[in-house]
């Protein structure tokens, strides 16, 4: 004789989701829920864990390994701690609204356990429960479910607390009833198929960068004479775009202007820092943020405002590596230059006023630009590549490229 078992609701972890197709949704989550569907990557590469962990866990790492990167000495795995960092510092209203993290991509390899019908009419909206155990890789959004884990696992040491862990919520679309070569497809296309944004420009946009600060003041000060007005600089200032057209109004891009920041701040090592996040900690030795911009701020004001004709004329000193190298000659007029020879502004001004800045191969050719053979020049170098010659070319007339400039 057999007994009729009790109907029973399917158990597992209930998420509020809207559909955007038929094998995916979007929602959001608790973060201890998170990281109970998905375990840790970084704890799924360690082969001492994984000998005992669960069936479920291993099962869970066998297929993770089939659509994602290692993260062992790899830059994404080196990332993690910073990216934990940043968000303990969003978390804590360190940087008030100024913060975000992307949703999370996850891919369900089973199932849903259940679906709901819809909680508001013709909404869409529904629960669906996906059961213990059931495998959930995160194939787009891995490097932050890894900083997260390293958060829940030691909150105290990133300065952050259990209680503000538990109330955060984070955005998810997850997608299920894929094969693993669709999976696979999703992260490709994720991670290859968008158009990756040039670090420079990137760094203009981060307005915690001290850098990017500066330009942005710079461009508020300098007061410049455009069209029978008296207009800020920053008007003439293209934050969007990393190089100008031709039939573009604006004078100069903010990456650029940050290059002359950080340039003159450090000197040619700041050609490195072009591309990285400055911050007050990273300034040069015996200086501080206040006396930095003190100094920084009317000195590349004062250059602008004289090098402004020459901006109008849209000549070669609007170009990254041009800029690049009137800012490693500017910081030997900072008075913390290392070494080289210290120059008073007036020297400053003087070794700038003799050269010929107009887009020609005869001056330029070989320096910041490179010719072809009709003399058309291409400024696609970039400051990394030709803003020591520029440097060089601008601090030492006598040389081949310093004659080469002034038309010697």
């Amino acid at each position: 004789m057999s007994i009729t078992m009790p109907t029973a609701a399917v158990e597992g972890i209930q998420l509020t989701v809207t559909p955007f197709r038929s094998d995916a949704v979007i929602g959001t989550i608790g973060l201890p829920a998170l990281l109970q569907l998905v375990p840790s990557p970084k704890r799924e590469e360690d082969r001492r864990a994984m000998k005992i962990a669960s069936g479920a866990v291993r099962r869970h790492a066998e297929i993770r390994s089939l659509v994602q990167r290692t993260l062992k000495q790899t830059q994404k795995g080196r990332n993690v701690a910073d990216y934990a960092r940043y968000i303990a510092s969003g978390v804590n209203g360190e940087f008030g609204s100024g913060w975000s993290t992307p949703p999370i991509t996850l891919w369900l390899a089973d199932e849903p356990g259940a679906v709901s019908d819809e909680l508001v009419p013709g909404s869409g909206i529904c629960r669906i429960t996906l059961l213990a155990g059931s495998p959930v890789v995160a194939i787009d959004g891995e490097t932050q479910v890894t900083a997260l884990h390293e958060l829940y696992d030691d909150p105290e040491s990133f300065g952050i607390t259990y209680q503000k862990l538990n109330a955060v919520r984070l955005p998810f679309e997850l997608y299920w009833g894929l094969g693993v070569e669709d999976a696979r497809q999703i992260f490709y296309d994720r991670n290859v198929e968008g158009v990756p944004v040039a670090k420079n420009l990137a760094m203009s946009m981060d307005q915690r960068d001290f850098g990017t600060q500066l330009a942005h003041r710079i461009a508020e000060a300098v007061k410049v004479e455009h069209e029978g007005k008296i207009v800020p600089l920053g008007r003439l200032v293209q934050s969007r775009k990393r190089q100008l057209t031709r039939t573009d109004p604006e004078l100069i891009t903010l990456s650029a202007l940050r290059v002359l920041v950080v340039t003159t701040i450090f000197g040619r090592t700041g050609l490195a820092q072009s591309s990285a996040t400055v911050r007050d900690t990273d300034l040069p030795a015996s200086t501080t943020a206040e006396q930095v911009e003190r100094r920084v701020v009317p000195l590349l004001s004062n250059l602008l405002g004289q090098l402004y004709p020459q901006l109008a004329a849209r000549s070669a000193v609007a170009a990254p590596a041009v800029l690049a190298g009137i800012g490693i000659a500017a910081h030997q007029a900072t008075g913390w230059a290392a070494s080289g020879l210290p120059l008073t502004e007036a020297d400053l001004l003087n070794l700038l006023a003799a050269i010929r800045w107009e887009r020609e191969a005869r001056y330029w050719d070989g320096v910041a630009a490179s010719a072809n053979a009709s003399g058309v020049l291409n400024f696609g170098g970039g400051a990394k590549d030709s803003g020591g010659r520029v440097a060089d070319a601008i601090l030492y007339p006598d040389t081949e490229t310093g004659r080469k400039i002034r038309g010697w």
